[in-house]
């Protein structure tokens, strides 16, 4: 079978610019090409990408997609109309787009993975002009996909309820992670050195955007801090990610609170991520919307205990491994900070973190995305009568 899969989210990774469907577009294809012989795979690059050299093999073709003034001033008719004709150039079996949409003008096989639909449930947290993903890319994509991905049973029910679109046409995959050898103690003090961190510290990474609940969660610390500021003097809340739709209201929030209680180390590396998450008292994520959250199974792995919402997905991937809160409550939020400042508390839920984690894996990804490349290969083949 010659599969195509679109990897032009994946850019610069060993800058660490894997974030959100990148970062699951690089560790899909690397798991798949991993556990697959068998098929021939063409990838499907954007021309900046420094991703390419990593993916060579003898059953891989890679295809850059060349700049184009279209892409600049017609974005559109770059993104359906050139690509889809270079799409149809490559003479795929299959076509699988890791990121929502598939181009309007391709009409052959073709999967695609659904990560969310917050911008259905909520639109006020994207930036404007949606109304032709809203309306058209996406609907269209659903009805086109010979078989839907979605990371989370929550995102399965969102798109059966959005489109109507029947049970059998969609098969829930979750999401994995790499695993790695926990750092060193001076690993860990050097990084926190480096950053200005204190010893004993509370750890976000995510998207500092209007649905992972920035501004509630600086304010529940901060009030935790000045209810009890000789108790909690020595504990920050370290908050890590890009810069993402109105930043700047939560830039202000977090400079509105105590100085230094509260700190933001912008965009980290996957390594300098990894020293934090391992070296945090708790991590906290109390998103208001997650498809799958992604963040949250690698602190488990971690055996970093974790605190997030229970909304959408997360109870689904944390199960009874995390202390689930209303991420709407401030009180919720500073009394589960302050039920894992315990140490009691902590050594619980790490340890349950641990064996949740232990569910998930990429090349648990890979095989059961192969699965659905044979089931819609095998569709294809039968004669329609």
């Amino acid at each position: 079978m010659r599969i195509g899969i679109d990897c032009r989210t994946i850019l610069n990774p060993s800058l660490g610019e894997k974030a959100g469907v990148g970062h699951y577009t690089y560790y899909l294809v690397k798991h798949l090409l991993k556990l697959d012989k068998k098929n021939r795979y063409v990838l499907f690059f954007d021309h900046r990408s420094t991703a390419v050299q990593e993916f060579k093999r003898k059953n891989v073709e890679i295809i850059r997609f060349p700049y184009s003034e279209y892409k600049k001033y017609l974005p559109i008719a770059y993104s359906h109309v050139y690509v889809s004709r270079i799409l149809n150039q490559a003479k795929l079996d299959l076509f699988h787009s890791p990121a929502n949409v598939i181009p309007l003008q391709y009409h052959k096989p073709a999967v695609v993975t659904v990560h969310d639909l917050a911008i259905y449930r909520h639109p006020e947290w994207f930036p404007p002009k949606q109304d032709f993903s809203i309306k058209v890319l996406v609907p269209r994509s659903i009805q086109k996909a010979k078989q839907i991905i979605a990371v989370s049973q929550s995102t399965a029910n969102d798109i059966q309820k959005q489109f109507h679109v029947s049970k059998k046409q969609i098969t829930v995959i979750h999401e994995g992670y790499e695993t790695n050898k926990a750092p060193s103690k001076l690993a860990m003090h050097a990084l926190r050195k480096r950053l200005k961190l204190k010893e004993k510290y509370l750890f976000y990474v995510g998207t500092l955007e209007p649905r992972k609940n920035i501004a509630g969660m600086v304010a529940a610390f901060d009030a935790l801090v000045r209810r009890k500021p000789k108790k909690y003097r020595d504990v920050q809340l370290v908050l890590a990610g890009a810069k993402g739709y109105q930043f700047m209201e939560n830039y202000k929030a977090i400079q509105a609170v105590q100085a230094g209680s509260i700190r933001y180390v912008g965009y980290l590396s996957e390594q300098d991520k990894r020293v934090l998450l391992h070296g945090a008292v708790a991590f906290v994520f109390p998103s208001l919307y997650e498809g799958f959250g992604l963040p949250v199974v690698e602190a488990m792995a971690a055996g970093t205990p974790v605190i997030t919402s229970h909304v959408a997905s997360l109870p689904e991937i944390t199960g009874k491994a995390a202390l689930l809160i209303n991420p709407q409550s401030s009180l919720a939020l500073q009394q589960a900070m302050e039920k894992m400042l315990l140490t009691k508390t902590r050594a619980s839920y790490s340890k349950k973190g641990k064996a949740q984690a232990k569910k998930f894996s990429w090349d648990k990804c890979a095989k059961q995305t192969l699965q659905v490349y044979a089931t819609v290969s095998a569709a294809a083949a039968v004669p329609k009568t």
